[in-house]
């Protein structure tokens, strides 16, 4: 986003593994009709360069800065603007800074979204993506009060189907590239690969404030309430310990799997 909005991101690239093909699960239903409304949403609005009505250098700029301002959270305005600026934690899940924001997000959503649907339940597993993006959204606010930041993204959410995700199938295998390592792909169970994603967030939310980027607090919040639902909801009996029941593949990087912020969630 420009200037100011706080975007919410994911920085990894899976796919799904052989075990994901030899095993059927239903159709992902609510994941992927969350995937198409946050990429309609995306395509109308000024960010994706596709809309001509909003014009085109400062004009366009003018035009993403005000959009932003309007469905994403301004945290001082949250807490002290008009009852309506409360509706504004679920419109800013479907808003994205970029094309790299909306795409990285996705990516994250379609990968870990699908299997921890098919746990929890269509209706269920959309009522936890919005309550856990929203309280994502809530709690970085909550902290930073008098910020100006707009953020957007769905980052608080699917890091919460990430959180879920490590407590369903905390042995599923995937598959991570690493920058460092020329992007070999290596394969790590899921609770290894999450955890430290985890961690990278609970480090770069300590230092990164309320500054202009990605809102690392949110999937911090996000992750955990995401655990703590499925652990709530599922219980032991319904966790799947077998590796050879993954479905998923997934590499990991030090990047976030988030919500982009103009200053970037």
């Amino acid at each position: 986003m420009i200037g100011k909005v706080v975007r919410l991101g994911k920085a990894a690239l899976p796919g799904p593994s052989d075990a994901a093909r030899a095993t059927r699960v239903p159709t992902p239903v609510m994941t992927y009709t969350l995937l198409g409304i946050c990429c309609v949403v995306f395509l109308l609005g000024p960010a994706s360069g596709f809309n001509a009505s909003y014009g085109t250098g400062a004009e366009l700029i003018a035009a993403q800065t005000t959009y932003f301002e309007r469905w994403g959270v301004v945290p001082e305005e949250l807490w002290l603007g008009p009852t309506s600026e409360l509706c504004t934690p679920f419109t800013a899940l479907f808003v994205h800074g970029n094309w790299l924001h909306l795409l990285g997000n996705m990516l994250f959503l379609y990968v870990f979204g699908a299997m921890t649907e098919e746990r929890l339940g269509r209706i269920p597993f959309v009522l936890f993506y919005l309550a856990t993006g929203y309280l994502a959204l809530l709690g970085y606010a909550a902290v930073h009060a008098h910020s100006a930041q707009t953020l957007v993204g769905a980052s608080g959410a699917i890091s919460g189907v990430l959180g879920a995700f490590l407590y369903l199938f905390p042995k599923a295998r995937v598959t991570s590239l690493f920058p460092f390592l020329f992007f070999l792909p290596l394969r790590f169970p899921a609770w290894a690969v999450l955890l430290f994603w985890f961690v990278l967030q609970w480090l770069a939310a300590r230092t990164a404030g309320d500054r202009p980027g990605v809102a690392y607090l949110a999937h911090v919040v996000g992750f955990c309430l995401g655990f703590l639902c499925a652990w709530a909801r599922c219980g032991p009996a319904d966790r799947v310990k077998a590796a050879a029941r993954s479905h998923e593949e997934s590499p990991a990087s030090g990047g976030d799997p988030g919500t982009p912020d103009r200053s970037q969630p």
